[in-house]
């Protein structure tokens, strides 16, 4: 399986969570150091998984849960908020109580600081807060990345908890070149069954969660996810313009701290909260894997019972990495009406989505400048293999010397093992573009 999977392309590979947890997919973690009683395997196993994928070229990501963990026994309030003794790595005894648990949460009678951010309901909400607790949970963290063999982490619900703990946990227990990226399921602006059509209010508070942790970790593009899901499902392709003539997500404004999907594993099967249009996810991926962000790939989509899905979605990796498309590369929409959709990114794809046939004259690549690269239902892609001038070539050879996803600044101080300044590794903290403001549910529809 790693070797297809390097086969790919794919630089980065998402792991569930590994520790003892009541439920079986690892969301509600009890034992953190206990690797031995999960549904995925054993330590063992995880740690000859994870160097396989490191002499694959694959960093693996571990999925983190750190905004609950459940107790082991009931307390004299009747709920669940007895922890018992744990031992870490190093021998150390982990001693938690109530008092690890945030006083206001509703329902299992924490006698710590106030929560920093969002209830979660299912198990007792942890007080970062607590120097001891974040003490621990960073031990665990170092313990994880250097000896478990990770590459990075996705920080799970961190809506339940200040930014600003994200940012110390990256800081303290990554080294440079590692992925790290956290999921903030934002809701889109709706007025009532319609989706607005200007989204700056949502992405704009992944924005200022991104400026708290000073960019020192990604986010999940939740609304370009909304916004094409919606463009795709309805055809209105028109709403993958901004009204600044960008793309409508994360993307368009922090494209190298925006991690792009179609699906993922709570949005698609087998969950399937907010599954994208199983007739669409191709015309998707034309979108995802050739703009810009960092885009992700579900799986199953990959790996799955589709043989024409998981081919298309191969071209598309291929063709995004030959053409040099970059976290942060230029885009210039050219055409966005409810049936059609034009955009050419950065100097060598043109972009054609929706199922209007006919495109204007002018904005047809032609050959021999331009070869049709990867089309299907509703979506074409060409690359351009030609070139005019001496500067069109020079544009094109400084894009094959970008990394993927660019530089990663001077965020960790961990240099515990060599690091390989050729692997791609998340981009530099770019600040959001200055006046973005929350607009008005006014904002005009562009149709």
């Amino acid at each position: 399986m790693v070797p297809d999977i390097a086969a790919t392309g794919v630089t980065h590979l998402w792991l569930p969570p590994p520790s003892h947890s009541v439920s079986p997919e690892g969301y509600l973690p009890r034992h953190l150091w206990n690797l031995d009683s999960s549904e995925y395997g054993d330590q063992n196993e995880l740690v000859a998984l994870n160097a396989s994928l490191r002499e694959a070229g694959i960093m693996p990501v571990c999925d983190v849960v750190i905004n609950h963990r459940t107790a082991d026994e009931i307390g004299p309030e009747g709920v669940y908020n007895v922890y018992s003794d744990e031992v870490d790595h190093t021998g150390t005894a982990v001693h938690w109580g109530r008092h690890m648990i945030t006083c206001n949460d509703p329902a299992f009678h924490g006698s710590g600081h106030e929560d920093s951010g969002d209830n979660y309901d299912a198990a007792p909400d942890l007080d970062h807060a607590n120097d001891e607790l974040r003490a621990t949970l960073k031990r665990w963290l170092r313990w994880l990345r250097w000896d478990v063999g990770f590459g990075g982490f996705r920080f799970d619900f961190v809506r339940g908890y200040a930014p600003e703990y994200t940012e110390e946990y990256v800081k303290e227990t990554t080294s440079r070149g590692d992925f790290c990226v956290g999921e903030n399921w934002v809701d889109l602006a709706w007025e009532g069954s319609h989706l607005n059509y200007n989204q700056d209010g949502p992405r704009g508070k992944l924005v200022e969660w991104l400026a708290a942790t000073h960019g020192t970790c990604a986010l999940f593009d939740f609304p370009t996810k909304g916004i094409l899901q919606r463009a795709v499902t309805h055809v209105e392709f028109y709403r993958l313009r901004d009204p600044a003539s960008r793309p409508p997500g994360l993307s368009g404004w922090i494209p190298s701290r925006a991690v792009t999907f179609v699906d993922n594993h709570d949005t698609g099967a087998p969950q399937n909260h907010w599954p994208f249009p199983p007739d669409r996810i191709a015309l998707g991926y034309a979108y995802v894997l050739t703009h810009p962000g960092i885009p992700c790939v579900f799986g199953p989509h990959l790996w799955g019972d589709d043989p024409v899905l998981s081919g298309v979605i191969r071209l598309l990796i291929d063709l995004r990495k030959r053409c040099c498309v970059c976290a942060d590369a230029p885009v210039k929409i050219q055409m966005a009406e409810n049936d059609i959709y034009v955009a050419k990114v950065g100097h060598r794809l043109t972009v054609k989505l929706g199922p209007r046939y006919e495109m204007p004259v002018e904005l047809i690549p032609k050959e021999p400048e331009w070869s049709l690269a990867v089309a299907g239902e509703d979506y074409a892609v060409w690359e351009r293999v030609q070139y005019d001038t001496d500067a069109d070539a020079k544009v094109v050879a400084m894009e094959r010397e970008m990394m993927d996803v660019g530089d990663d600044g001077e965020y960790y101080p961990l240099e515990r093992v060599p690091v390989d300044n050729s692997r791609q590794s998340i981009g530099s903290w770019i600040e959001p573009p200055p006046g973005i403001v929350e607009p008005s549910d006014g904002e005009a529809d562009p149709r």
